[in-house]
């Protein structure tokens, strides 16, 4: 089955802040060897039905999207599995949702490098 992953941010009226999130999920793919993938926003553009359209019509058969928030609030609690549900439907494709970045054991880690790379 040929899967289709969606970066999905939630996006900022400070274009360099979309633009990051672009950077990540192009390096992203180059390390998993995605073949077909979009970066997507809740509040910028590409929107994320616009992503989904692009994946299904590059012949995506199944969606993942990969949620680069980093707790499960209320846009991923509540906008995005109606998006999901409601583009699912439209563009006939299974769309499934990872987990937001809370929790990933490397989380702690970045903090702690940061942390040790401020000067005093």
């Amino acid at each position: 089955m040929r899967l289709g992953i969606v970066v999905f941010g939630h996006g900022s009226s400070v274009a360099s802040a979309n633009e990051a999130v672009r950077t990540i999920a192009a390096r992203a793919a180059i390390e998993g060897a995605w073949d077909l993938y979009e970066t997507a926003f809740l509040e910028a553009a590409p929107r994320l039905d616009e992503a989904v359209g692009i994946l299904a019509a590059s012949g995506a058969e199944e969606i993942l999207v990969l949620p680069y928030f980093l707790t499960l609030g209320i846009h991923l609690q509540r906008d995005l599995p109606k998006l999901v549900d409601d583009l699912s439907r439209e563009y006939r494709v299974p769309i499934r949702v990872a987990e937001p970045l809370d929790g990933h054991p490397e989380l702690s880690r970045i903090l702690v490098e940061r942390a040790a790379g401020v000067s005093r």
